[in-house]
């Protein structure tokens, strides 16, 4: 089953009032081979929505949003690019979401498919990095090794020697940053021993 793993930047934290303003994606087979990367920024219908605290953290401002399609263009382009890359097969429940705390992200994308009236495609699988990440940090944290104290991205990343260019968020270089986490995880279930 392919791998998507995705991140998205937001004008705020609640679906319904805040929106989508970029779409960063990964593509992976099942193997964990990178097949394509996406990302766009998004124009968001309700500009009031748009915080200061948010472009903080993402550095998008309103300006920089000007000349970006709105989501209701971005959806079919997203999932065609999907498709293209996923061997044209037209359908994506096969599909696994993976992503950091990425439950938020799926809300966000299905509160946008609902509202521009779009059949949501994908199935309820998914992998999420923060609770991969709490898991194995108590079974390694057992065996006597240090662990990272938060489950933020940035110190999960940290502990497999990876980091963000910049402080701000980008969606796609946080879902590349997430992949590589991922990976990283699965190259230690190869070498994970139980004691019998």
């Amino acid at each position: 089953m392919p791998f998507l793993v995705l991140d998205i930047e937001m004008t705020g934290p609640e679906p319904g009032w805040n929106e989508i303003i970029q779409l960063g994606a990964e593509l992976f087979d099942d193997q964990w081979n990178s097949l394509s990367t996406y990302l766009t920024n998004v124009y968001p219908e309700n500009e009031e929505s748009f915080s200061s605290r948010s472009e903080q953290i993402h550095g998008l401002s309103m300006e920089d949003l000007e000349e970006a399609p709105m989501i209701y263009e971005v959806i079919p382009e997203f999932e065609n690019w999907i498709k293209k890359h996923n061997g044209n097969r037209p359908n994506l429940s096969s599909i696994i979401i993976c992503g950091q705390s990425v439950i938020n992200d799926i809300n966000f994308l299905r509160h946008a498919y609902s509202h521009e009236k779009m059949r949501w495609p994908f199935s309820n699988k998914l992998i999420d990095l923060h609770t991969v990440s709490y898991m194995f940090f108590q079974v390694l944290q057992k065996n006597g090794q240090t662990v990272p104290r938060s489950l933020s991205l940035a110190s999960v990343a940290a502990y497999f020697g990876f980091e963000r260019e910049g402080d701000q968020h980008n969606a796609l270089e946080d879902a590349q940053l997430t992949a590589l986490c991922f990976k990283a995880f699965f190259k230690l279930i190869d070498r994970l021993k139980l004691n019998d």
